[in-house]
């Protein structure tokens, strides 16, 4: 398990850890310093993974110069057998069709090679791709869980402020008709 992994482990983890919002089920309490932390982390740490899969597929090369270098060599040798065979002028059609065949197969299994070295890295450039594309959207549905529990913290807050203004409203409209009775009952002067 990489430490990205073991990262995002930790932050839900975490999340399950923490305590609901009062009279919810969906809504928790998390500590923005803990998940902050967690997150700068993951940030940190998801750069060296993907050099990690950048060295995996810069090895392509390696492969392909493997491959051009096993060709290059099995060409080599056909040629050298050619050569062999050329010297010996009652053999010499027979040596055209074996050096021939020779280059061919030798063609034919360089490319076999090359191909299977384009498909190993276009595999490995894939996965890497796959396992970058799941980080950033495991990173997505922690940040956007986050969001929605400080928006429903943020609802509450402002209904709590709602109340209280309502409250002190209803209080002065109470007050300011208790001062008006008082003026009428005056006698004018």
């Amino acid at each position: 398990m990489s430490r990205i992994e073991q990262l995002i482990s930790e932050i839900e983890e975490y999340i399950d850890s923490c305590k609901f919002q009062a009279l919810s089920t969906t809504k928790i309490i998390v500590n923005k310093e803990e998940l902050d932390e967690l997150l700068v982390e993951l940030r940190l740490r998801i750069p060296d993974e993907i050099k990690q899969y950048q060295k995996i597929i810069s090895n392509q090369e390696a492969i392909l110069s493997d491959a051009h270098s096993k060709a290059d060599a099995m060409l080599a040798e056909a040629t050298a057998q050619t050569n062999e065979l050329v010297n010996e002028h009652e053999i010499m059609q027979k040596a055209y069709a074996s050096a021939n065949e020779i280059v061919e197969q030798a063609q034919l299994q360089a490319q076999e090679i090359l191909d299977n070295a384009v498909n190993d890295a276009n595999n490995i450039r894939q996965g890497s791709v796959q396992y970058t594309d799941d980080m950033l959207r495991s990173l997505q549905a922690i940040i956007n869980h986050t969001m929605e529990g400080a928006q429903g913290r943020f609802e509450t807050f402002m209904s709590s402020l709602r109340s209280s203004y309502d409250i002190v409203s209803s209080n002065r409209q109470e007050l300011s008709n208790g001062i008006i009775t008082e003026r009428e009952d005056e006698p004018v002067q």
